[in-house]
């Protein structure tokens, strides 16, 4: 029987950011919603430590990622998989640093195209998570399939890319406003010397790095983003560009007006102080990449920089979010889902070596998540929405050549699946974040206000870094 634990912080978050954000305005541009720095609980830090959150949108598919090797069960793969399969003959088994019996003495094998994922697993700077996604609390299948809500809860939307995107970024369905890398912002942003750049999406809008007053700093890969109705002459008049300035940046007796032009008014000094310090930073690791434009390169590569430039604005603890796109592979994954794991390897690979030249490849720990894994079972040239999937963590302080949880099992059919291959998580996302959070310099007292349905777990540190 479970005890699931409910925690009181999340209404109360909730309610305090609710009149947030009616205060500030939701509607705001992007471009200047960058919320005021609020008083928060600091953590103390004296050294610099960096998340990065890699998402990769659309449900990345788990069984063309890490694919049995071991004859037994690359065969039990390849009769499952059928056609979107890979073939042995291009594999390689995975050295791990340890010794490691997993389950049914499977061996691992990354894909052909990820040697540099490969060669940073194979010298400890990367290791796997097995089978982690949302639970609100440990599950059988017996309990999956059970009709009591109440004692044996799911996670929202099961299978919904929307919802299970908000679910891994933010612990809840669609529409909740607080991620859980906002969170530990909250808890960071004292500390840091410019509050606002505590917490910095690199691709866009991302509720993982919203906190209750720690918003989200969105930069793109040139650098700061330019408030630009006031950006060089409108009209060709330099007296708009002024009038619109003016406009923008006036106080006003109207709260919502004064809010907007408070926000105005940081976003205008926050684009020269980010550009200057950025300028001071020469990193000359390539993130030119062989497969072509590399969207991901492009943010892991502004996300160096801003590292780089972490004395010069002050910073102690960063959280950033940056994406790749594309992984909703139900037709053509066999040539689709190379293409874009290729681009993760490159990418993931160039940000470690940059990382190596600053010297901060042990303040700097990546991971990656996505809306879910899919299904082991084709559905022609593609595959389903699943459920558990395989992640990897890589940095200097991560215990990497090794693999972290329980293997599933390579079936359909096993206790640890809900359906066609679907995994059934046996590690939960509040225990793959636990971890991160424990690195970051998250206290104990503190977890739950992170990640409210930790309680509901005995293993609160994994140990992979």
């Amino acid at each position: 029987m479970s005890n699931i634990i409910t925690t009181p912080v999340s209404r109360r978050t909730m309610l305090r950011r609710a009149s947030q954000l009616g205060f500030m305005g939701a509607a705001a541009p992007l471009a200047i919603n960058l919320a005021g720095a609020a008083e928060a609980a600091a953590l103390g830090a004296n050294d610099y430590r960096a998340l990065v959150c890699i998402f990769l949108y659309g449900g990345n598919d788990h069984g063309n990622t890490l694919i049995p090797y071991d004859p037994i069960n690359y065969n039990r793969y390849s009769g499952i998989r059928g056609q979107v399969g890979i073939l042995q003959k291009y594999l390689s088994p995975l050295k791990t640093r340890t010794p490691q019996t997993l389950t049914d003495d499977i061996q691992y094998s990354f894909p052909p195209y990820a040697p540099r994922l490969k060669l940073l697993f194979e010298s400890g700077k990367l290791a796997t998570q097995l089978n982690v996604g949302p639970l609100i609390t440990p599950l059988t299948l017996q309990q999956y399939k059970s009709s009591n809500r109440a004692l044996y809860p799911l996670p929202p939307k099961l299978f919904s890319h929307n919802d299970q995107q908000s679910v891994w970024q933010a612990l809840g369905s669609e529409g909740s406003t607080i991620g859980w890398g906002g969170r530990m912002g909250d808890l960071a942003m004292a500390g840091n010397g410019h509050a606002l750049l505590t917490c910095i999406s690199a691709a866009g809008n991302a509720v993982f790095v919203s906190g209750e007053n720690a918003l989200q700093y969105q930069i793109s890969p040139s650098g700061a983003i330019a408030v630009k109705a006031i950006q060089g002459l409108p009209y060709g008049s330099p007296a708009i560009s002024e009038a619109l300035h003016q406009l923008i940046t006036r106080p006003s007796e109207h709260k919502l007006e004064n809010e907007l032009a408070i926000l105005a008014r940081r976003s205008i000094e926050m684009e020269g102080v980010v550009n200057t310090a950025l300028a001071k930073v020469d990193i000359k690791t390539s993130f030119d990449q062989l497969s072509g434009p590399n969207p991901l390169a492009d943010q892991l590569k502004i996300v160096a920089r801003l590292i780089g430039a972490r004395k010069e604005l002050g910073s102690k603890r960063q959280v950033f979010f940056v994406t790749l796109d594309g992984f909703d592979h139900h037709s053509g994954l066999s040539e689709k889902h190379v293409d874009l794991i290729k681009k993760l390897d490159e990418a993931m690979a160039a940000f470690y070596i940059a990382t190596v030249e600053l010297g901060m490849q042990r303040e700097v720990t990546a991971f990656t998540a996505s809306d879910f894994g899919r299904t082991l079972v084709n559905n022609g040239d593609g595959s389903d929405h699943g459920w558990g999937s395989h992640h990897f963590i890589m940095g200097g302080a991560v215990k990497g050549g090794r693999f972290y949880g329980t293997a599933p099992h390579v079936s359909v059919d096993t206790d640890d699946q809900v359906g066609q291959g679907r995994l059934l998580p046996s590690t939960s996302v509040d225990q793959y974040a636990a971890t991160l959070a424990h690195w970051f310099g998250v206290p104990d007292h503190e977890m739950a206000t992170v990640l409210p349905n930790i309680g509901n777990f005995s293993n609160r540190n994994i140990g992979f870094v």
